[in-house]
């Protein structure tokens, strides 16, 4: 999950030209990775449309994950 998230990230970054870290650990902090909101709401659109699921809207409680690993932890969570 992690490597295809990290994925998607890179494809987004080039193609909006936006610049993101290269070195993606699980405890990158996400607010410091070089995407923005909009960079971050078009990343859960994309996982929708490739996982087919979205954890946010399933979650009973909003979750904002803080580092790449809490990311993955909630796409985890909720993959059926």
């Amino acid at each position: 999950m992690k490597e295809k998230i990290v994925a998607i990230i890179r494809e987004i970054a080039a193609e909006y030209g936006w610049r993101v870290i290269n070195d993606w650990q699980e405890d990158s902090v996400l607010l410091e990775s070089g995407l923005d909101s909009l960079g971050f709401a078009i990343l859960v659109a994309r996982l929708e449309e490739e996982l087919e699921y979205d954890p946010f809207t399933m979650m009973d409680e909003p979750v904002y994950p803080r580092t790449l690993g809490e990311f993955v932890a909630v796409y985890e969570r909720y993959a059926s």
